[in-house]
């Protein structure tokens, strides 16, 4: 690799300083930083952004795409959990997205899944154990135990769940966090299993108690949970215990920006310490997660992003290891070609299959909150066609559908609220964690016809409206697609027009749609097997009785 040097304002965020300099890059690590007399141009070169929590499953895209969508914001690295591919694939989906990820210049670091499946309350494509844990961080070389979701497991010590860390704590590798609402005596527990972060706090209470007992808090700022706003707070009381995430992020609003735009939010609109701010999105994580990337200084690798001030943080070139990836918006890394891997085995439904009968007078309702994972538990009337359980758009109760896609199985239905759709449906192989098929919608033709498009095309994201169909196919695992990563984004960015079009006033429809089968956040979800309360961790009745 050739030589090169690169002059502007060096921002040191170990040494906490800004000074005029030139880096002398050799192979693709810093040989020298020689300070200058005089600033020598307006520019900044600052250590790469790293997204601290990420699935990049949730992109839609394989992670050779995901880095050409994330390097023109100045992101080097990712910490990215890989079970969502483990739940349809096992231990050979996470070495599927090892293999993928090493054909690109970008720093993936991924995690040993802890839950897969996530539960045992609905049906997954494969099991990963404590076994597969202990091959993948020795033989494959992981870098942590990716977010232990099962935080009734751990509270309970229950066996399975704690060798699991155990494995982890034992190679000397950190552990992640899921604990959404866990406070006091419950959160000292949890953390006293020798898990270190959690990056599902929904208020700063919570967050401040966790910080409390020890525990490092990733501030997330995803496509569909939204706590930044919340949080913030964190980067001025606590800023060595805080890191930055998406978690999960949409293919067109990656696109757009990444941790990029907290870092300017969190400087320019909410005035905090430019220093602590960046240390959040690049000191805090090689540091906590022992990454190899580097931080800027003389011997690190060359990972590095040049803006044009630290205000607009425009990222006019990013470096990975010497490499120039990506330059005045642009991503310099070429698409390159992936197999396909599957694991898709149902066959097409009939509309009367969707039908569902109840005798009862009230059903438990499912309330979506914009920005949120969690959900509410409501106590409605029923509104029905004879003795069906039909939508009532008037009230936005609306019909949910989840499909088993591993194997022919009766639907499992139920009804929410939050979707506001008046008339078509919508529906996605993207549903966590197991990714059966997830659908919403005001009739059941409409549901039928959503579904049975993913169905065909073995995974996706599918509208249906008054016979039109429209569909993205992800025939990678079901849920990632293995084309342009640009192109992906223009796709999805128009279907999810459509589902805003049939009325739905959700930010991102079909990122919520996937967080309502994911029973390990409360309050009541639905999986394939039946209504789930995330409260008592138990299956819960659709229909009530007078």
């Amino acid at each position: 690799m050739k030589k090169f040097s690169i002059s502007g304002n060096i921002v040191d965020v170990i040494g906490k300083r800004i000074f005029p300099g030139t880096i002398q890059v050799e192979n693709g690590v810093i040989a020298s930083i020689t300070p200058t007399e005089t600033p020598l141009s307006t520019q900044y070169i600052l250590p790469g952004f790293i997204d601290a929590h990420v699935h990049i499953e949730s992109s839609m895209l394989i992670p050779s795409e995901f880095a050409r969508l994330a390097v023109p914001h100045g992101t080097v690295a990712t910490v990215s959990d890989p079970h969502e591919i483990g739940n349809v694939l096992g231990i050979e989906g996470v070495r599927y997205m090892l293999s993928n990820a090493a054909k690109t210049p970008f720093h993936f670091y991924f995690g040993a899944p802890s839950c897969v499946p996530a539960t045992s309350f609905e049906t997954a494509g494969a099991t990963i154990t404590a076994e597969d844990i202990h091959t993948l961080f020795v033989k494959d070389g992981l870098k942590y135990l990716s977010e232990m979701m099962n935080y009734p497991g751990v509270l309970a010590r229950d066996p399975l769940v704690m060798d699991k860390i155990k494995v982890a704590k034992d190679l000397g590798l950190p552990v992640d966090g899921h604990a959404p609402g866990l406070k006091g005596a419950e959160a000292e527990r949890y953390i006293s299993a020798g898990i270190t972060t959690d990056h599902e706090c929904y208020t700063l209470a919570e967050a401040l108690d966790k910080l409390k007992y020890g525990m490092k808090i990733t501030i997330r700022e995803g496509s569909a949970a939204k706590n930044y706003a919340a949080l913030h707070p964190l980067l001025g009381t606590h800023p060595d215990q805080v890191m930055l995430c998406s978690d999960d992020k949409h293919p067109h609003e990656l696109v757009k920006g990444h941790i990029n735009e907290l870092v300017k939010r969190s400087i320019v609109t909410h005035g905090y310490d430019t220093m602590d701010v960046l240390r959040c999105a690049t000191y805090n994580p090689v540091k906590h997660y022992n990454l190899d990337v580097g931080l800027l200084q003389t011997g690190d690798p060359a990972d590095f992003i040049v803006v044009n001030n630290l205000k607009d943080f425009t990222v006019l070139q990013t470096y990975i290891k010497g490499q120039l990836v990506a330059e005045n918006g642009k991503t310099l890394i070429p698409s390159i070609p992936a197999k396909v891997v599957n694991h898709f085995s149902t066959s097409p439904k009939k509309e009367e299959d969707f039908a569902i009968t109840s005798n009862g007078s009230q059903i438990q309702v499912i309330e979506a909150l914009d920005g949120e994972l969690i959900t509410n538990k409501l106590l409605v009337k029923a509104k029905k066609d004879g003795k069906h359980l039909i939508s009532d758009v008037d009230q936005d109760v609306l019909k949910l559908v989840v499909v088993n896609r591993y194997q022919n199985a009766p639907l499992s239905i139920a009804f929410i609220k939050g979707f506001g759709l008046k008339q078509g449906a919508i529906a996605s192989c993207i549903a966590h964690d197991s990714h059966n098929i997830i659908a919403v919608g005001v009739t059941d033709k409409d549901l039928c016809a959503a579904v049975n498009a993913i169905i065909e095309n073995k995974g996706g994201i599918s509208i249906a409206h008054h016979g039109k169909i429209e569909v993205l196919p992800l025939p990678v695992a079901g849920i990632m697609s293995h084309e342009d990563g640009f192109m992906v984004a223009k796709k999805y960015a128009e279907i999810d027009q459509l589902a805003k079009q049939l009325g739905t006033p959700l930010h991102a429809p079909f990122m919520t749609l996937a967080f309502m089968a994911l029973l390990v956040i409360p309050s009541l979800k639905l999986s394939d097997k039946g209504l789930f309360d995330g409260t008592t961790f138990a299956f819960t009745p659709l229909a009530m009785y007078n």
